[in-house]
């Protein structure tokens, strides 16, 4: 790892129990300086989420500067089948699934920032992830310019729709005539966990989910972004799902998972249905959602939004090429710019397939990028193709940006919802 100076008189180091009201403190701080501080709340209130990032199921540090502390950030750092806290698979090929490290909080004091103190942390944070065995680190971005510094690539996107359900909806797409029933917020965790991992297989991007986050994070009983909306309601299908929220003639659709488009259809007609509403609104669907083609009458579905969901970043780059699945077999040098992490940097063979490889050579290169572009392709969400023609990627060999594009390539865009 590259070796970023903190300020005189500054000192980094892990956070414990005892500096849990240093830290509350410096994140009320933080919020008050925002314009919008609803979109930074902490799942379960900042003294349960903060505290459960001590010790051994999360790792939080600290920079604390002489009158205190002045910034922190928390990751996991989980030991060998961890799935809980803020860490979670990817969802991969079962066979080699990834472990990812994610980075779930990071604040700096306004009067520290543009001095090197996130760097710090960031820095440390990627060091304890490969430390881990968790070759990719993964976040959400409120500032994408912020973290594409760091090495992290916008993995996958999504969209925001909007159903106009006054009128029926008429589907192109049969529905699947299975029977539905309503499933109870807490006993929905043992019943959709089977539903949502098979889903996992079909589509990358997706993170497994222990019964805490599907309690807490998922299916929690209160909406805190809107007091309007009801507990969470569950329609359950032998092969999908629907979580939704109803209030002012609206329907928000939480999660919504069908194993196939007739499945799909009878979930979306389900919604379409229920009393005392006229519009659906779902703030994120996967950008290859099926709706928009499914409905009859196009103009009943709009896309309202398209916003960055994950972005990732390779901290070990030979690991996390190896860990992928690949559609195809093929061979590529790629030279790897990565002035953060120095082991990543250089040229790597990378042989893709059913046994994948990845090891280092001094042979020419057929592919030159920076390590964001790499996370931002490795989902199979982004294609080389288009970043050799903006040049942001330098194409030696031609046409092994398409070849890459094709080892790369995913039946379903990726899509997060976590």
């Amino acid at each position: 790892m590259t070796s970023h100076a903190l300020p005189p008189g500054h000192v980094l180091r892990p956070l414990g129990p005892d500096d849990l009201p240093a830290l509350l403190r410096l994140h009320a701080e933080v919020l008050r300086a925002l314009p919008e501080p609803g979109l930074f709340r902490l799942f379960g209130g900042p003294e349960r989420f903060l505290s459960e990032h001590f010790g051994a199921r999360g790792e939080s540090l600290g920079v604390f500067a002489p009158a205190g502390l002045v910034a922190y950030g928390s990751l996991t750092r989980p030991g060998a089948g961890d799935l809980d806290n803020y860490a979670r698979d990817i969802g991969w090929d079962a066979a080699r699934a990834g472990r990812v490290a994610l980075l779930s909080a990071a604040m700096v004091d306004p009067s520290h920032r543009r001095r090197g103190v996130l760097s710090a942390m960031i820095e440390r944070m990627h060091a304890d992830a490969v430390a881990a065995g968790r070759p990719v680190a993964a976040l959400w971005a409120s500032e994408g310019a912020i973290y594409g510094r760091y090495g992290f690539g916008l993995a996958d996107r999504a969209v925001e729709l909007e159903v106009d359900t006054s009128r029926p909806l008429e589907l192109r797409t049969e529905p699947d005539p299975r029977p539905l029933r309503l499933v109870e917020p807490g006993e929905a965790p043992a019943v959709l966990a089977p539903i949502h991992e098979a889903a996992l297989s079909r589509r990358p991007g997706g993170l497994v989910r222990d019964g805490e986050w599907w309690s807490r994070n998922v299916l929690p009983e209160e909406e805190l972004s809107d007091e309007r909306l009801t507990e969470p309601r569950v329609v359950v299908h032998p092969e999908g799902y629907a979580i939704y929220r109803t209030g002012q003639g609206t329907v928000r659709l939480e999660d919504l998972v069908a194993a196939d488009a007739r499945v799909e259809a009878a979930l979306w007609r389900y919604l379409a249905g229920i009393d005392l509403t006229s519009r659906i609104k779902a703030p994120s669907r996967p950008v290859d959602d099926l709706l928009p083609h499914m409905a009859a009458d196009p103009d009943q579905v709009r896309v309202t939004g398209e916003y960055g969901a994950l972005w990732l970043r390779l901290v070990d780059v030979p690991a996390a090429l190896r860990a992928r699945s690949w559609a195809s077999g093929d061979g590529f040098v790629l030279d790897v710019a990565d002035a953060r992490i120095p082991a990543n940097h250089g040229r790597w063979r990378l042989t893709t397939g059913a046994a994948p490889g990845c090891e280092p050579t001094a042979d020419a290169p057929d592919l030159s990028l920076g390590v964001a572009d790499l996370g931002a392709v490795y989902l199979g969400g982004a294609r080389l193709s288009t970043l050799v023609r903006i040049g942001a990627v330098t194409e030696h060999t031609p046409g092994a940006a398409a070849r890459l594009d094709a080892a790369l390539a995913v039946p379903l865009a990726p899509y997060t919802n976590d």
